[in-house]
């Protein structure tokens, strides 16, 4: 019995560590460590080379590296790295670790907090190719002066990913995080229009959806008598903060509690050809959405 109890043990021990080593990020004392530790040259750099990492390399940082002990060949190792982003190219990508500088697949991520262990779930985008129009009727009667109001409709009464926290955290990975680990000329999800890149989540709006009948649908537009109007209405936008934690990569949170409901954050896409968001094929509006359920 002891040796089971002992075996199940050690296996907890094995998984935790191998977690804990797949989330580490390398940093300037992290260097210094494997350095004081006697480990040769070719081994740090090696870690260096296979490692996410957040290097402080201005110049009295590289004085610093050099006064405890760490090599030229290493601290070239970590400039290398640091000119690449947050991660050299051979770093390990993941899709669900927490620890935000782990290099992730470019898109948006919920931090789910009350998962055991904690992680991260990615939210796929879903093009709205379906728009309705809402009191017709009112600007029919009226001559126009009543507004009518243009809506961007997307399939199924809920989200795949939910959240159980009234302000759930988002990360966001545009191409830089991971150009060091982008393939030439491969198709970007941050496309949001001909030679135009989609760059920081200031370009998205967090709105709230109305479930009706199967679907879900926000407001986009608006037309009456004095003229028309395109993208989300300001009354309809939701605030939230961001902040950039590495290159390309953003912590994202609303700036008030979410009530139980549909949300997404919307991107408003026109119709083209070509890869990304604006490559749908048919105008509309490209929406990563997400459920708050507290």
């Amino acid at each position: 019995m002891k040796r089971g109890i002992f075996a199940v043990g050690l296996s907890l021990a094995a998984c935790i560590a191998t977690v804990a080593a797949r989330a580490e990020t390398l940093d300037n004392d992290s260097v210094v460590a494997l350095v004081s530790a006697g480990l040769g040259d070719e081994a740090v750099i090696a870690k260096i080379k296979a490692s996410p990492a957040r290097y402080r390399l201005s110049t009295e940082d590289l004085i610093a590296l050099k006064k405890n002990g760490v090599s030229g060949p290493v601290i070239a190792a970590m400039i290398e790295a640091g000119s690449q982003g947050i991660t050299s190219a051979k770093a390990a990508m993941s899709a669900d670790s927490p620890d935000p500088l782990v290099p992730h697949p470019s898109g948006i991520y919920m931090l789910v907090e009350g998962a055991e262990p904690a992680r991260m779930a990615r939210i796929d985008p879903t093009i709205s190719n379906q728009s309705k129009t809402g009191g017709i009727l009112g600007y029919a009667f009226t001559g126009g002066i009543a507004s009518l109001s243009i809506k961007a409709v997307i399939p199924n009464v809920s989200a795949r990913i939910a959240s159980g926290k009234a302000r759930p955290t988002f990360y966001f990975y545009f191409d830089e995080a991971n150009r060091s680990l982008s393939q030439a000329g491969a198709p970007s999800l941050w496309l949001g229009g001909p030679a135009a890149a989609i760059t920081s989540p200031n370009e998205f709006s967090l709105i709230q959806f109305d479930v009706k009948k199967g679907r879900r649908e926000t407001r986009v537009g608006s037309m009456n008598l004095g003229g028309a109007k395109s993208g989300v209405m300001d009354k309809d936008r939701i605030a939230f903060d961001y902040e950039q934690v590495a290159p390309g990569v953003f912590k994202v949170m609303p700036k008030a509690d979410l009530g139980a409901g549909e949300y997404g954050f919307l991107y408003s896409v026109s119709a083209g050809s070509g890869p990304g968001m604006w490559g749908g094929g048919t105008g509309g509006a490209g929406i990563f959405d997400f459920a708050v359920r507290p």
